[in-house]
């Protein structure tokens, strides 16, 4: 693998609060071996000058869901898998033209989607999976219509079902030996779903705790779709260790999240883009309805974990044709943290989720070479990852270039 050298670099290191000024990077068999403020002296390596651009740790988003193909997800069984792969591509790729390296699947992925990306057969970002997400018959993961009649033992393309605790035990472990590095567990009612308002609490104490058991003796995790503050605060003290969306957390729950240590990862976009154009791209009524409930919680939601001290995470959580929405969570988030708080999100604190700090997510000696190159500066101005890549000059993952313009 070559060795490159990124010379009189500005470097967002993916945690300090200014950039670093006029720094060399050597990247070394896809490790990033040296950052120095002086010249890196090297007669082997390929020198990349940024001149005056910003490098900084490829951008991670840990709510995805690559097979998501429609915006209505009760007629995402219907499609062909082939199919549903097939657009898995599409949005691979163009998540990782925008500049993600790294993406947690919540749904839907699984390990030879995560290979087809590893060998190269599709160019895009590394896939940490789930494999189908775990939801109580009747639950946020349930998408049989409600005059479906057929009975409760149902997997489908992102979700299945699994009701007691011996079942959810069988799932997690069936998820697992398949190459799952989380796994996850619906305790809350979503929008997507038909059956389920979103108040209604999914998965009782002991089915909850088996997740959080089986997932402990495998050394992972469980995150956990959870809108309300009730679901929220029980699936922490069961022992959850990421909580999805939080959107209608309180700060009496807050202050549980951030003593108990775990994550929230919101997703403003996913709210927003379903509420302005959702009902044009097929999301049914009942679903209309519940986003209507959500959306203006979701920005109140960061204000309050803010204030609490969690860990927030960076997510998206988009379907179908809405993944090109993307990067707008930067903007959306802007309105309420500092662009310093939204990168960190995207960087250090969601590869501390991943159980990868130090590794991913920062410009550092011994961290994985995922580097991105951009045109301005993002602790300024956030708008330097929008337009689809557009200010993105370089995009390495790896080691290996993906996008080299400078």
């Amino acid at each position: 693998m070559e060795t490159i050298l990124f010379s009189r670099c500005r470097v967002f290191d993916g945690h300090s609060p200014e950039l670093l000024e006029t720094f060399d990077v050597l990247v070394e068999d896809g490790r990033i071996k040296e950052v120095s403020d002086r010249p890196i002296q090297t007669d082997s390596a390929r020198v990349v000058p940024v001149k005056g651009r910003t490098l900084m740790p490829g951008l991670i988003d840990a709510h995805w869901h690559a097979v998501a193909a429609d915006v209505n997800l009760t007629r995402l069984d219907s499609m062909p898998e082939s199919l549903r792969i097939s657009h898995a591509r599409v949005y691979l790729e163009e998540a990782l033209n925008r500049g993600f390296t790294t993406i947690r699947d919540a749904g839907g992925a699984d390990y030879g989607l995560a290979q087809a990306v590893e060998q190269g057969l599709i160019r895009g970002p590394r896939i940490f999976f789930c494999g189908r997400a775990l939801s109580q018959t009747g639950g946020h993961g349930d998408m049989r219509p409600v005059q479906h009649l057929a009975a409760c033992c149902w997997s489908g393309a992102i979700g299945q079902l699994a009701d007691g605790p011996i079942e959810v035990r069988r799932a997690i472990r069936e998820e697992l030996r398949k190459g799952a590095h989380h796994i996850k567990i619906m305790v809350s009612g979503g929008a997507a779903s038909p059956a389920d308002p979103l108040w209604m609490l999914q998965y009782s104490e002991e089915e909850i705790r088996a997740a959080v058991d089986e997932t402990a003796r495998r050394r992972t995790y469980v995150m956990a779709h959870a809108h309300t503050s009730e679901a929220i605060r029980r699936s922490v003290e069961y022992g959850v260790r990421s909580v999805e969306h939080g959107t209608l957390i309180d700060h009496d729950t807050a202050k549980v999240v951030a003593a108990r240590g775990a994550f929230v990862v919101p997703t403003l976009v996913v709210i927003a883009a379903l509420w302005e154009q959702g009902a044009a791209f097929g999301l049914p009524r009942v679903s209309v309805d519940k986003i209507a409930e959500l959306k203006d919680a979701a920005r109140a939601s960061l204000e309050i974990l803010k204030a609490a001290g969690v860990k927030v995470g960076f997510g998206t959580d988009l379907l179908g044709i809405l993944h090109r929405e993307q990067s707008r969570e930067f903007l959306l988030r802007a309105e309420v943290l500092s662009p310093l708080e939204v990168l960190r999100s995207a960087t250090s604190v969601n590869a501390d989720l991943l159980g990868r700090a130090g590794e991913l997510g920062v410009v550092a000696p011994g961290a994985v070479a995922d580097l991105i190159v951009v045109d301005g500066n993002p602790l300024k101005d956030l708008g330097v990852l929008q337009e689809e890549g557009r200010y993105v000059s370089v995009i390495m993952k790896a080691g290996e270039f993906y996008k080299l313009a400078v």
